[in-house]
């Protein structure tokens, strides 16, 4: 287990200290995550036309990782694939695209689409889509992995059924480092 952990923030830390300020290492901590998220999901086997095809990672709302993400991901590939990344602003935005849903393997949803975060989480429910977001409750409300801040660490929640619903494999290697959470019911009652 620690040596997941060392991996899931080793391509992260180095550059992490070089950053002038903790919201620039925090985003280069949560990209580093992504990539590693990206390992350890496995998507229905239709999902990608191609073997080559790229993992489509879109990010939807206010873009606080800048440069980071594309530096992190620039080179690397998660089984020959390598990675794409598109920017959505807003849901309305993520509606105009739904043809290109598909498309998508992974879906961060930046804390700016709050006040839509249940909207966003439906328009993508069901597809296989990895959603990824940073918001308080993310995880309970339907998102797959959240990612948050305690005692300025990084760390994550994962709700395993919005995964299974969406028919994506996350490895128990991750979900063995993982809070696991549990989706809360649809008609508003505390989960048990």
């Amino acid at each position: 287990m620690v040596a997941i952990l060392a991996m899931l923030t080793a391509s992260a830390a180095p550059d992490a200290r070089s950053q002038d300020t903790s919201a620039s290492s925090e985003y280069l901590i949560k990209a580093g995550f992504i990539y590693n998220f990206a390992n350890l999901v496995q998507w229905p086997a239709a999902t990608f036309p191609q073997p080559d095809s790229p993992i489509v990672i879109a990010i939807l709302g206010q873009d606080h990782f800048g440069t980071t993400l594309d530096r992190v991901l620039q080179g690397k590939k998660v089984n020959g694939r390598p990675f794409l990344i598109k920017r959505l602003k807003s849901v309305p935005e993520l509606l105009k695209s739904v043809a290109e849903l598909k498309e998508y393997q992974i879906l961060f949803i930046s804390s700016s689409e709050m006040p839509r975060l249940a909207e966003a989480i439906q328009i993508v429910k069901g597809i296989p889509v990895l959603t990824i977001g940073e918001t308080p409750g993310f995880a309970k409300n339907g998102g797959m992995i959240n990612l948050i801040l305690e005692d300025n660490r990084v760390r994550f929640e994962v709700n395993v059924e919005a995964a299974k619903e969406a028919d994506l494999n996350i490895s128990s290697r991750l979900l063995a480092l993982a809070r696991i959470v549990p989706q809360a019911p649809a008609d508003g009652r505390k989960a048990e």
